[in-house]
Formats: structure tokens, C-alpha cells, sequence
């Protein structure tokens, strides 16, 4: 079974999903909501662009203008993440298609390490593998964390019934052969609600002590054997 060249450049591109209702957050925007001085969404966009994506398209109504990225709405607007997809892949040129998309639900703290796992697991993949998607703790494949081929997503995408209105992007993962990949919870836990997002803010900032702490004190210290005896 072959697998890609490692050494071969990554064609990629993104598809970031910020449009949704946040109904279990009072119809707050999520993408907006900020941790550690950066919006879930700037976050996503910024992990991407660090990733080499090109494309960028965020299927939400314009939420940051200053952001890299061209924006498209699914039509009608909340018509669900398949929908998104779907749009999404509109907006590209089928001819100028990067080999791969990340597909990214705008809700995830840890989308940086999450990204950054994607990308690195994808020359590992054997040829007949259409994606990888991340696992969460309980192993159940995380759809909106995941990278496919393009060539494989706009097929399964482009035949599904009504544009892929109200149906979720298992929708089109069902049509495509997916590797699950475990992967810590922090890397798949998204903020559904306000107690998500306090979770998630307190977890950074615990994340960030601990990096400080490393900085400050890299290297174990060791005693000498007279300090021992």
C-alpha cells in the first residue's frame, strides 16, 4: 500500500464553519468568543495560515474584516454544516483545487495543536485514504477537525440531496474512507455553552503557567553526589 511523499509540498486549503445559531448560548457568536486575547475564529485563521493554507474561506456572515480570509454564507443561511461545505466548495475553482482542505468548526481552543496534528498525519496516510479526522476521548470521529482530499470531499459533497441543507458533514464523511485518529481532549473539545468557555479559558491559562514555568526553569536540576550523601 503506498503512502504520500513526505517530502512532497502540501497543496492545502481551508474551509472554517463560523455560522452557526449558538443556541446554547443564547445566540451568542461563538467564533467572537475570546480566549487568551485571541477570538476562536482569529485563532482558527491564524492556525491555518501558519499551516500554508490557501484557500481560506469562512462560511459566517463577515465577523472580522481584518481577517485573511474570503467570506461566504450557505444558502438559506443556517442551513447546517454540510450546507457550509457545500458552499464553501462553490466558491472554489474545481481546476485550481489544493489536494487537501482542513474543514474547521470555529469553536475550538485547541485548534492550533489540533491543526498542526492534521498536518503531520497527512503523509502518513495510505493513497486510498481520503482524510483524517481527529478521534475524541471516547474515540468518536470529530467531522469539523479533520482534513480531506478535495477531489474526494466536492464529490461526496456535490451529491448530496438539497445542497446539503440541515445535514451534518457525516453526511459526506459516510461517502469518504477516513482515518480516525486518537487524539488528547484537548485538541477536539469545543465550547458549547458558558461553562465550555470558562473551562476552556482556565485550561489555556493553566497551559500558559506551566510553559512560563518551563521557561523560567528549563532543565531538572540534578544534584551532585555530595549534595546526595
Amino acid at each position: 500500500m503506498s503512502v504520500r511523499d513526505p517530502h512532497s509540498p502540501l497543496s492545502l486549503g481551508a474551509i472554517l464553519l463560523a455560522g452557526g445559531r449558538g443556541t446554547r448560548v443564547g445566540g451568542a457568536v461563538k467564533p467572537l468568543f475570546e480566549v487568551r486575547g485571541s477570538t476562536l475564529l482569529a485563532a482558527a485563521v491564524t492556525a491555518v495560515t501558519d499551516a500554508g493554507a490557501r484557500p481560506i474561506t469562512v462560511v459566517a456572515p463577515v465577523l472580522d474584516e481584518t481577517l485573511p480570509v474570503a467570506w461566504v454564507r450557505e444558502d438559506p443561511p443556517f442551513g447546517g454544516p454540510a450546507a457550509a461545505v457545500v458552499a464553501a466548495l462553490d466558491e472554489w475553482s474545481a481546476e485550481t483545487d489544493p489536494e487537501w482542505t482542513l474543514v474547521l468548526a470555529c469553536d475550538l481552543p485547541g485548534v492550533g495543536e489540533a491543526v498542526r496534528r492534521l498536518v503531520n498525519d497527512i503523509p502518513l496516510l495510505p493513497a486510498d485514504t481520503d482524510g483524517v479526522c481527529l478521534g475524541d476521548a471516547s474515540s468518536r470521529p470529530q467531522w469539523l477537525t479533520g482534513a480531506y482530499r478535495t477531489r474526494a470531499l466536492r464529490q461526496a459533497a456535490s451529491a448530496l440531496p438539497g445542497r446539503g441543507r440541515d445535514l451534518p458533514v457525516r453526511a459526506i464523511a459516510d461517502e469518504l474512507a477516513i482515518a480516525v485518529v486518537a487524539a488528547p481532549d484537548d485538541l477536539t473539545r469545543d465550547v458549547d455553552t458558558w461553562e465550555d468557555l470558562n473551562e476552556a479559558r482556565a485550561r489555556v491559562d493553566r497551559a500558559h503557567q506551566v510553559d512560563r514555568a518551563h521557561q523560567a526553569d528549563p532543565a531538572p536540576h540534578h544534584p551532585r553526589p555530595e549534595e546526595s550523601s
